[in-house]
């Protein structure tokens, strides 16, 4: 099994986190992930406090490492089959340096009917599996909870319940491209090599980015070029940077006016302070976010290869349609029992009626 990781700014999952992807080869039999850092963990998963506005929020409130991670030590293991097709499947929890699996004191136990032990770890392993093809007719499943022996559950009232959820018998926990694996804390993309082959690499990436700046794109207002910074830039915006309205989709240059006056106390020179991001539009007069766009770069999050012509509410991170379409009616698990859809590159809460947004530039893109 070989797998990478993308960390991201933002989290995904139930605790402040990141996404990952995990593609498969068959090098070996079975990998083991979780937050030990120990020799018998292959993929290490860390979860970071994140903002109220991002999916997370376990433990903390700002930056920096949570207090308590709720991603588990032993969190679970994927095993996969040396000769074609190379099904994987995925079982909660994992082995520790004893070769003993490891569940935590306050993790569900029990004997099934034949004799055997089976249990979950303390915060639950979720898997979600999309309901059609995930890079055709991307449309969701049904979140369920694996236990040690690979059995599928449905999910209990809370995630550290001590009563487990009801057998489902007709589903297995076998992975397939798109299969979504929480942590209570990170998130897995399980993609395999024949759903990568419809997404973008990061050559192709770069190309789309260059398309996108060869355009020449204007500001309405300013009259400015504007310019996708490079995909090795994140997080440093440029001076020719586009800046979008999230509510109507107008991209701009920055300019530092245009804030909706406040009904209540005004800030200085009467408007509102810089911190809401609330700016009026000046081409349709819509009120809402102002935010940098930026190209999303992690090609495995794409469902396609298509243009980047929309962006996700309200983080502004732009990849093509049928991806923001497909990622914005996925619900991905927050807290211990809320659901709620999210950027796949940045972790932000999706806003508005779509999650999305259509992009319009102003000039020849058009």
């Amino acid at each position: 099994l070989k797998h990478r990781c993308s960390r991201f700014g933002s989290p995904i999952g139930t605790g402040p986190s990141c996404l990952c992807m995990v593609s498969v080869v068959p090098l070996s039999r079975f990998s083991q992930i979780g937050r030990s850092t120990e020799s018998m963990i292959d993929f290490v998963v860390t979860d970071t406090a994140g903002s109220s506005g991002q999916v997370g929020g376990a433990v903390g409130e700002g930056g920096g490492q949570s207090v308590q991670s709720t991603i588990s030590r032993y969190a679970c293991r994927i095993m996969c089959e040396r000769s074609a097709p190379y099904t994987a499947r995925i079982y909660a929890a994992g082995f520790d340096s004893s070769k003993n699996i490891f569940l935590g004191e306050r993790a569900a136990k029990w004997r099934t009917s034949d004799g055997l032990m089976d249990g979950l770890t303390t915060n639950g392993v979720l898997v979600m599996h999309p309901a059609g093809e995930f890079v055709s007719e991307p449309a969701p499943g049904v979140w369920r909870e694996i236990s040690v022996c690979g059995n599928v559950f449905a999910l209990r009232e809370t995630r550290s319940a001590q009563q487990r959820g009801k057998l489902v018998e007709n589903e297995s926990n076998t992975l397939q491209d798109g299969s979504l694996i929480d942590l209570c804390g990170a998130t897995l993309l399980w993609r395999t090599p024949p759903g990568l082959r419809h997404t973008p690499t990061l050559k192709q990436l770069e190309c789309l980015r260059q398309e996108l700046n060869a355009a020449r794109p204007q500001c309405p207002v300013g009259f400015n070029t504007l310019a996708f910074p490079s995909l090795a830039q994140r997080e440093i915006v440029d001076k020719k940077q586009p800046w979008v309205y999230v509510n109507c989709g107008h991209v701009h240059g920055y300019h530092n006016w245009g804030y909706r006056k406040e009904k209540g106390p005004p800030g200085p020179g009467g408007t509102a302070p810089a911190g809401t991001g609330e700016r009026e539009c000046p081409m349709c007069r819509r009120v809402g976010p102002y935010v940098p766009l930026w190209l999303g770069c992690e090609g495995g999050l794409y469902l396609d290869a298509g243009p980047p012509t929309h962006a996700f509410c309200p983080c502004g991170h732009v990849c093509s349609e049928k991806t923001v379409a497909g990622w914005s009616q996925i619900p991905l698990p927050h807290g211990t029992h809320a659901f709620h859809a999210a950027c796949p590159f940045c972790g932000t809460w999706l806003t508005g009626e779509q999650g999305h947004i259509k992009l319009i530039f102003q000039g020849p893109v058009d």
